[in-house]
């Protein structure tokens, strides 16, 4: 089972190509919470990445940073500089032409690719949202990202029949392989978060078990069992790396699993209910009444109003 392939998929994270800049001299934009991840990709030059109560961090050429969904940040020529509001009509002139957002004065220097990454609203499992500060991958570390960066490079600057699909790919390839770059690089900012529990193999192991067979009845000792390791062992792990118990992420998923089958399918809630682990209607919607506020039957009827 590849969970983070599971997860993707069932989230929803899909991404999308934002604006191209082109930026020299002295330059700066501030750009406010946006809904989903934002994915920087400096193709040429340098950019300085500003967040509110870290220091600003210099993205160099063939360099790529993910910013957690809903966190408002600066790009910028330079360390100190002002930064002035990002002008969003501009940016969706841009895209809509597919040209470069021009700031500055001077001649372009930097050239930066912005992908924005999406989570379904109905997926709570926190895929990108729980990340701490901005996961950044310097050119060097990963061979094959960096080949994917120069593909998309290409591809933009020379479109041809099929380039919106074969970006919109690309795009999709690129989050995968960032993330397994920087899982790989970066064992100290691992924990506290969805992806850094990925490297925790008794965690890693125990979520395989969960998203392959999510209608089983896991317990945690079930679940200890078939990763072999004992229940404290497993509880101790799963406190670690995502702040929770083995029974409530179990409860998490089946819950995002369900919630996805009301909203786009016409599957009765009794079989609803037994295909994520439950053996009576009646205990699903208790559950799902804990987990979303109301039972099956209405968030479904809401959903569909």
């Amino acid at each position: 089972m590849d969970v983070l392939a599971e997860v993707l998929r069932v989230s929803g994270a899909r991404g999308a190509l934002g604006v191209v800049v082109k930026a020299g001299g002295l330059w700066g934009q501030w750009l406010d919470s946006y809904p989903g991840a934002a994915l920087h990709v400096v193709s040429r030059g340098t950019m300085w990445l500003h967040v509110t109560g870290d220091k600003p961090l210099e993205i160099r050429a063939g360099d790529a940073v993910l910013v957690s969904p809903g966190t408002a940040h600066g790009m910028a020529g330079g360390p100190g500089v002002t930064m002035g509001t990002c002008d969003r009509e501009a940016a969706v002139r841009a895209i809509d032409r597919g040209s470069a957002l021009r700031l500055g004065s001077a001649p372009a220097t930097t050239e930066v690719i912005t992908l924005h990454y999406e989570q379904d609203p109905e997926v709570s499992t926190p895929v990108l949202s729980s990340l701490a500060r901005p996961m950044h991958v310097a050119a060097g570390e990963n061979a094959q990202l960096g080949r994917t960066v120069e593909l998309l490079t290409a591809e933009l600057a020379r479109p041809g029949f099929g380039a919106t699909a074969a970006v919109n790919s690309i795009v999709d390839l690129l989050l995968v392989q960032f993330v397994r770059a920087w899982l790989d690089r970066h064992p100290e900012e691992r924990s506290g978060s969805w992806l850094g529990a990925m490297r925790d193999p008794v965690v890693r192991d125990a979520l395989a078990c969960v998203h392959a067979r999510p209608e089983h009845p896991w317990t945690t000792e079930s679940l200890a069992a078939a990763t072999r390791v004992s229940r404290a062992t497993l509880s101790r792990h799963f406190r670690s790396a995502l702040g929770q118990t083995p029974g409530a992420y179990v409860e998490q998923w089946r819950m995002d699993l369900a919630s996805l089958r009301l909203r786009d399918t016409e599957e009765p809630v009794e079989s609803i209910a037994g295909a994520v682990g439950y053996g009576s209607p009646h205990a699903f919607s208790r559950a799902f009444r804990r987990a979303r506020g109301m039972p099956p039957g209405e968030y479904r009827s809401r959903l569909r109003a």
